[in-house]
């Protein structure tokens, strides 16, 4: 069972490591023993899980996973490493700073959680960049993530392992190659493993769609929590290789809808026309979208507190 988590991944291309990780990272995308693309969240969760039932609870690992994502678009080669230490260490000072003491106790003993929070500090003064290539959100997609992506880069996998978009005959596969072939990742060719909705598009592209959003936002809002969730991304991909490719995987949301509700999920073409609404001063249209696209992950999120 995995978790009920969206990601948003950045994968850059391998010239943007050091020499060292470049290295490191083309010996590790031509191995057969990692983890491919339909398996990796999985395994992400089954190491977090085994740490977490240890005793005490080893809340970050000891050593920066050596795992990554990796996407091939014809001989380029890119790759989102899973930084699994890093994002520990940041979800464990969440969970600290949003959690009663009394209550983060139950969880993590104190005396575990100081040397956690120790281990981080030591290494923050090394100088190490905080910044993650993988962002995620439980229970829902952030909507200023489909800000990100066009109707024209979704790709969605069924069980049955069709492509309704392609069936359409619309361009269904974005340029990086659909989750459906494995996305150069070693996947067998035509198969569809398991039921995903996947955006995937160059960064340039992204920037662009956000700034207008962004531009657009500001003008008919101001400051707002709105505009500043979506400055937040502006921010995250700040210093980011120019060439990369930004990936919104539903990952384990998909097993809150069904095939039909997957299908009519359209939130990214919704979001543009509700921007697009606001451009041009077209407020019937800016509702209608917004409402639709809210009532839908409202209603998917509320599941959290399902009985």
């Amino acid at each position: 069972m995995l978790p009920y988590t969206a990601y948003l991944r950045v994968y850059q291309p391998i010239t943007a490591f050091s020499s060292r990780d470049r290295a490191y990272w083309s010996a590790y995308a031509d191995s057969p023993d990692r983890p491919r693309k339909v398996r990796a969240v999985a395994v992400e969760h089954e190491e977090s899980l085994r740490r977490l039932v240890a005793t005490p609870p080893i809340v970050a690992p000891e050593r920066e996973s050596g795992h990554a994502y990796i996407r091939r678009v014809g001989s380029q080669l890119y790759v989102c490493p899973w930084q699994t230490r890093l994002r520990s260490w940041l979800g464990f000072r969440d969970f600290r700073s949003q959690t009663p003491a009394g209550l983060s106790t139950a969880f993590v003993p104190e005396s575990a959680a100081k040397a956690t929070e120790h281990a981080f500090q030591r290494w923050r003064e090394r100088g190490e960049p905080l910044r993650t290539q993988i962002l995620t959100s439980t229970w829902t997609v952030p909507l200023p993530w489909f800000a990100l992506f066009d109707a024209q880069e979704r790709c969605l996998v069924l069980q049955s392992g069709t492509n309704p978009a392609a069936a359409r005959g619309e361009n269904a596969a974005p340029a990086p190659g659909p989750p459906s072939q494995g996305a150069g990742d070693g996947s067998p060719s035509g198969t569809a493993p398991h039921r995903a909705l996947i955006y995937v598009t160059e960064l340039k592209q992204a920037r662009e769609r956000l700034d207008r959003a962004i531009g657009v936002l500001r003008e008919h809002f101001g400051e707002s929590s709105t505009l500043s969730s979506t400055e937040q991304l502006e921010d995250w991909l700040t210093g980011v290789h120019p060439s990369s490719l930004l990936e919104l995987d539903y990952g384990g949301l998909v097993r809150l809808l069904d095939d039909d509700e997957l299908r009519e999920d359209e939130s990214a073409a919704e979001i543009a026309a509700a921007i697009t609404g606001l451009e041009k001063g077209q407020d019937e249209l800016t509702v209608a979208m917004y409402q639709r696209v809210t009532q839908r992950w409202k209603a998917i999120q509320a599941l959290e507190h399902a009985n």
